[in-house]
């Protein structure tokens, strides 16, 4: 599992709202980057929803349908959505899972591509876990891989918008449901209880730091902001989103070698801080 580092339906209103992005260090290799227009994803009532990214999130066409297939059955599955930054050099691999319910994604694609990205579908794999739907991605004006968080963030938002615009029976299984979906997940995680962090040694030069904690949005620049915010680096790694919880696992490093014991306790501690409050003005940007 990997990622290499740096819409919201109409009921539910949108909402243009400046914001600064990550300047702290460069997120696996660049700057960080902010467009001129910011659409927030989700302008819900409730003040702990207002999330916005420093980009336009594109929406799938209203009138375009991806092959239509999305048999009823009695259990919906778990939707996964799994950004790589580690297996290809070259692009940011994206996979969705989503039983054998997912279509060919055209317009989810098509979306991806209003962000000013390459995609290029690779391929499916049906198992007995569903149907992978496994493509690249690439930024159009460099031809690399995406590297800063507040867009690798949007591609995250853009497939999971998109997948509860084609699959509104995924609202309850998605903790974004609550935030753009047409019904709350009816279970709702403690972050206290399901918050795990784990730092391990990745040889002399860098560490891998383990994170598993209540989805929301914006949570992959959040991370990454707490982290920077200690001089700490990200290089580089993966982010899961399975269900109502995601799961990063990011290459870091200090002055470009591993983190030591009581810089490990830092960081973790300000993440278990931040993450038990994550509804706050202090941790989003």
């Amino acid at each position: 599992m990997a990622v290499s580092m740096a819409s919201c339906g109409s009921t539910l209103g949108v909402y243009t709202k400046l914001v600064q992005p990550i300047n702290k260090t460069a997120f696996f290799g660049s700057s960080s980057f902010g467009f001129d227009h910011v659409k927030n994803l989700c302008n819900s009532t409730k003040p702990r929803l207002s999330y916005s990214l420093s980009t336009m999130i594109p929406k799938a066409s209203a009138t375009a349908i991806e092959d239509g297939n999305s048999q009823e059955t009695d259990v919906v599955p778990t939707p996964k959505v799994i950004i790589d930054q580690d297996s290809d050099p070259n692009a940011t691999v994206v996979e969705i899972t989503f039983g054998d319910r997912l279509g060919a994604l055209l317009d989810t694609m098509s979306a991806l591509k209003n962000l000013g990205l390459n995609v290029v579908k690779a391929n499916v794999v049906l198992d007995s876990s569903g149907k992978h739907n496994t493509f690249s991605i690439t930024k159009a004006s460099t031809g690399r891989k995406v590297e800063e968080p507040e867009l690798l963030e949007a591609i995250r938002l853009t497939i999971i918008s998109n997948l509860l615009e084609y699959h509104p029976e995924s609202s309850g299984q998605l903790a974004m449901g609550e935030a753009f979906g047409v019904e709350a997940p009816k279970t709702k995680l403690d972050v206290d209880i399901t918050t795990r962090i784990r730092i391990d040694d990745d040889g002399p030069d860098r560490s891998l730091l383990s994170v598993e904690t209540a989805d929301r949005p914006g949570l992959l620049v959040d991370l990454v902001k707490i982290v920077t915010d200690i001089n700490v680096a990200v290089e580089s790694g993966e982010f899961d989103t399975e269900g109502l919880l995601a799961k990063a696992k990011f290459h870091v490093n200090y002055k470009g070698k591993a983190l030591i014991k009581p810089l490990q306790q830092v960081v973790a501690n300000s993440l278990r801080y931040f993450l038990r409050r994550p509804w706050t003005d202090e941790s989003s940007f």
